[in-house]
């Protein structure tokens, strides 16, 4: 095992899920974590990861001093590299000129953190502090023109920094010097398979759940679903699934994960939808503001589960898709909050179950699929479009609206077919949003005031960070021509090519 020691910043899920891509089990954990529980789990390495305060403010947070004398390999990245030159004598100021972005680093790949790396090589930097001078008895191994410690070791000590983000795909050889690290610093052996998750996470759960009733919240998606079919595996029909169809669900999507999980489909489970459309579109009548909007939506899932959990009698454990992304992005310790997901940060204070449960909530999207075929899922569910807990709620900018979830509904359904006509293949995820302007335009020999589509397109592995797809520009032409004489209400269609960062892959 690899633990991450989370100093607050936002790759922090992304390094663990690198290093998984070792085949190396890893895990997060706070920066302050106790040392005797540190030293329980016995880990292999250690990583300390970016954050956004300076080592020398008053309230910046540190290690135990200790974790250095352990004999662990440690690697600091970034912030963490700072740390640990402030904590051992090296000196941490303000950078003359700060470094963000795409940078070209010379590395001494005579080192084993840069075997195999070429000698100099690109690197995504975050930084506006910097080691101004390393540790006495560090060698600095990388630096850059206005970075003189770009990275610094003591091998003896087994101790590596690195001021740049190998975890992030701009890194170009960031995977190599990971694996440099875990494997060949660390000795890990890179054994951990996705099966043996699945099989210990069905006997975790059965011991955990006993003779107790289980309800599950299952969206249709790919997350609910994996955690229906694991919970399924492990407690038969303990679970109850509750699907709730709030209205802002993809066009004629309640019917089809219906056909997929009710009664007349492949799989066995008590199986309740709930057509709860018109009391959400209630709660969210005159709310503009993304988050109030989450957690509005977080609230009512729970109050309607709550409701049918009364109906089933005495149900202890709620199942969620919560998954590590999700996890992330709502705050974990003192990590900056994105936006809370509506299973995670969205979540009233009060909760009428005995327990949540959340299966998945160490795996990332890819994991979730590789556990999803592991269980049997047809390819066809486990690879189908991610879609959020809220739903439109979430790819409507601004108040929504009945009138607007037809609107985004339809233009997302043209959008959705049209890619499949063309054989547009390898996207990770595609949509069409609503924003909330509107705009002139002239459709019939008539002046109109109506909406902007944006559609959404983009590559990535792990959602932590995503490109924006380049489509075929005959394709964008066909979707636009279709959505503007299709849906009523549209006069503009916009492509979004923003990454991730500094966007989200969701609007709101």
């Amino acid at each position: 095992m690899i633990v991450v020691l989370d100093f607050g910043g936002q790759y922090n899920q992304l390094i663990a899920r690198r290093v998984r891509e070792c085949s190396v089990y890893c895990e997060v954990h706070p920066y302050n974590m106790d040392l005797e529980k540190l030293k329980a789990l016995r880990p292999k390495g250690i990583i300390f990861t970016g954050g956004p305060n300076s080592v020398y403010g008053e309230d910046s947070p540190l290690c135990d001093r200790e974790v250095f004398e352990l004999g662990i390999p440690i690697l600091g990245i970034c912030y963490g590299s700072q740390l640990m030159a402030h904590m051992l004598g090296g000196r941490v100021a303000t950078a003359p000129v700060s470094e963000y972005g795409k940078t070209e680093v010379d590395v001494d790949n005579s080192r084993a953190l840069f075997q195999d790396v070429s000698p100099r090589t690109i690197c995504w930097m975050s930084h506006t502090d910097y080691i101004a001078q390393a540790p006495e008895d560090f060698v600095i191994t990388a630096h850059t023109p206005v970075c003189p410690v770009a990275a610094m070791e003591n091998a003896a000590r087994r101790l590596y920094a690195v001021q740049f983000h190998p975890e992030v795909m701009h890194t170009q050889e960031g995977m190599k010097m990971l694996r440099n690290f875990v494997i060949n610093i660390c000795g890990c052996k890179g054994d951990w398979k996705m099966a043996s998750f699945v099989e210990t996470s069905i006997k975790a759960l059965r011991e955990k759940v006993g003779s107790g009733k289980v309800l599950c919240a299952l969206s249709g998606g790919v997350d609910s679903s994996v955690a229906a079919v694991l919970l399924s595996k492990a407690v038969g029909k303990q679970l109850t699934c509750v699907f709730v169809d709030h209205g802002l669900l993809r066009k004629n999507e309640g019917d089809e994960v219906e056909a997929v999980f009710g009664p007349d489909g492949p799989y066995d489970l008590n199986f309740v939808r709930v057509n709860a459309q018109e009391r959400f579109y209630r709660k969210l009548a005159g709310v503009t503001e993304p988050e109030s909007k989450r957690k509005i939506i977080g609230e009512e899932f729970i109050r309607v589960f709550e409701e049918e959990a009364k109906k089933i009698g005495a149900v202890d454990y709620l199942v969620q898709g919560t998954i590590y992304p999700d996890v992330i992005e709502s705050g974990l310790g003192k990590s900056a909050v994105i936006k809370s997901h509506h299973n995670v940060g969205g979540l009233p204070d009060y909760v009428d179950f005995k327990e949540i449960i959340e299966p998945l909530r160490l795996l990332f999207k890819d994991e979730v699929r590789q556990a999803g075929l592991e269980l049997g899922i047809p390819e066809y569910l486990v690879y189908r479009q991610p879609f959020p807990g809220p739903g439109l709620g979430v790819r409507i900018v601004g108040e929504v609206t009945a009138d607007k979830v037809r609107i985004v509904q339809e233009a997302d359904a043209i959008y959705r077919e049209e890619l499949a006509k063309a054989g547009v293949t390898g996207l990770a995820q595609y949509f069409a949003a609503l924003t909330n302007m509107r705009s002139v335009g002239c459709m019939g020999d008539e002046r109109t005031y109506d909406y902007a589509v944006a559609l959404r397109a983009v590559l990535t592995s792990d959602f932590m960070t995503a490109e924006s797809a380049q489509l075929p520009w005959e394709v964008l032409g066909k979707v636009t021509s279709r959505i503007v004489n299709e849906v009523k209400g549209v006069n503009r269609v916009l492509y979004d090519c923003t990454s991730k960062p500094p966007a989200t892959i969701e609007f709101e």
